[in-house]
């Protein structure tokens, strides 16, 4: 029986040394995110706008999702947000990298990370975090993607960026590219291409069209630019043909992308995180987000960094946070049968 009422997300603030705070402030006062999504803000008390009222606190030997999460979709009316207190200092240094910082996003995103698991909430969203922060705290994991993944306990998940019609699945993530370049094998090509199906599946394209992007200029000229689309790409994308996946490639980078952004494509399989972003963030200022396919629940967050240079000088731009909860809350929709996002 499908549910009247908006979906109910977590949203995560991220690392308060940046400006995840002050773009969660800026999106609950957005008309647009509210008639979207009720919202459960996970954060330190300093961080708490006084308008949103706290619905509890999160120690650090609560399991959100399973105590604190009980009740929380029928406290929340359409319209309504509230704050959940994650551990945090009073006062953050703004604009650099603070083991205080890495160790209140880390609460943060725990406490949305358990309300999701627990199916409290219908869909994770997060601010940025700081990776270098994240060692300083603790947890020494390349992104949200592998913390989140090691928390649920699954070994397969992968980071999916997007921005309108361009869906591109990120075959290595935050590694140097020589590392990168090292892990490109006909196994992992091929498995990924199967992990981008999944991820195109999950937000409702039952049969997509996927592309292969090739490694070389013009995906190597026949072997006069480089022998690894030849020998490593290309068979692996045969492989994935003969599994019954529409894939195309390797496809030239300088000419895939475009065409996957005007709809030639569902979905492109990027070989490295530059060539995945360079395109998302190019045409989609504003409005790129990554989604984490492979979690037992939907986590979306936009795909922009902490902005250390601008915190809390109010000039930060809010929309593509915005952006990614009211994508999230769509998507969250289709799958629970909440009412639609007007």
């Amino acid at each position: 029986m499908s549910d009247p009422r908006t979906p109910l997300l977590a949203l995560a603030v991220g690392d308060p040394t940046g400006i995840g705070p002050e773009i969660v402030r800026a999106c609950l006062a957005s008309p647009a995110v509210r008639a979207a999504a009720r919202l459960v803000v996970c954060g330190p008390a300093s961080e708490r706008p006084a308008e949103v009222p706290t619905i509890a606190r999160a120690d650090a030997s609560d399991a959100p999702g399973q105590g604190i999460g009980r009740g929380l979709d029928r406290a929340l009316a359409d319209g309504e947000a509230a704050w959940l207190e994650t551990a945090g200092a009073d006062d953050f240094p703004l604009g650099r990298i603070d083991r205080a910082g890495g160790e209140a996003a880390l609460a943060a995103l725990r406490a949305g990370h358990e309300l999701a698991l627990a199916g409290a909430v219908d869909a994770l969203v997060t601010a940025p975090v700081c990776k270098e922060a994240l060692h300083l705290a603790g947890e020494h994991v390349e992104g949200q993607t592998e913390l989140l993944g090691n928390w649920c306990g699954v070994d397969d998940q992968q980071m999916l960026a997007v921005v309108g019609d361009l869906r591109v699945l990120l075959l290595t993530r935050h590694l140097p590219l020589r590392d990168a370049l090292n892990r490109i094998t006909r196994d992992r090509v091929h498995a990924h291409l199967h992990l981008l199906e999944r991820a195109l599946n999950e937000l409702g394209i039952e049969r997509p069209r996927m592309a292969l992007a090739g490694l070389n200029p013009h995906a190597g000229e026949g072997g006069l630019l480089g022998s690894e689309d030849g020998q490593l790409l290309a068979p692996a994308a045969e492989r994935a043909r003969a599994e019954g996946l529409d894939v195309t490639g390797p496809v030239s980078p300088d000419t895939v992308f475009l065409a996957a952004s005007k709809g030639a494509y569902d979905g492109v399989l990027a070989l490295y995180h530059d060539q995945a972003f360079l395109p998302i963030k190019l045409i989609g200022e504003g409005r790129a987000l990554t989604v984490i396919t492979g979690l037992p629940y939907l986590r979306v967050s936009p795909a922009h960094g902490l902005a250390h240079d601008i915190a809390g000088q109010g000039t930060a731009r809010s929309s593509d946070l915005e952006n990614a909860i009211l994508q999230a809350a769509e998507w969250a929709a289709r799958r629970t049968g909440a009412a639609p996002v007007a």
